[in-house]
């Protein structure tokens, strides 16, 4: 499929914008990182939606690791190549191995999941399916996460969940 929208360069992007995506294109290990040559159509917008989505990764509370396993199972569920690609590539950074991605594909029930990873996969599982979280889902995360990371927990996959929507509506292409 088209892109719906073409990703920007220097005269869509503004200076800012085209400098901030320069940069994260070289940091995805990619030439253009298309999510960010579109979204930094949107000016300000992008630069705040960037200080949003870092404040969640990778400069939010849960591990690193944790983080991309989250965005990881969400990216699979919603069928995000983009999202897949994008994490797997920064996901080797923080430790998921070709044997771990896998693992994430295979879901919670696969047998090599911590008690703490397991029920954050349900949990993303449930949260993506169902937009909401049912009690015994919600106790056996919260045995594993306080209340502040609960919290970062449910931002991150609506988050994820909501740029998978976004890369979907938009058809931004994946990069090569």
């Amino acid at each position: 499929m088209s892109p719906r929208i073409r990703p920007g360069r220097f005269k869509e992007l503004g200076p800012l914008n085209w400098a901030v995506w320069r940069v994260l294109s070289t940091v995805a290990g990619t030439k253009d990182a298309h999510l960010f040559s579109t979204l930094g159509r949107t000016g300000g917008q992008f630069r705040g939606w960037l200080h949003y989505s870092g404040k969640l990764m990778p400069f939010g509370r849960l591990p690193r690791f944790e983080s991309e396993l989250v965005i990881l199972r969400v990216a699979h569920l919603r069928e995000c190549g983009y999202e897949w690609d994008h994490h797997t590539r920064l996901g080797r950074r923080a430790g998921i191995t070709p044997e771990i991605l896998q693992r994430i594909l295979d879901g919670p029930e696969d047998p090599g999941w911590s008690p703490r990873h397991r029920a954050m996969l349900a949990a993303v599982d449930e949260l993506v399916t169902t937009k909401d979280l049912g009690d015994e889902s919600w106790a056996a995360l919260a045995a594993h996460l306080d209340d502040r990371r609960m919290i970062e927990f449910c931002l991150l996959v609506a988050q994820y969940d909501g740029l998978a929507t976004t890369i979907g509506v938009l058809r931004i292409e994946r990069d090569f």
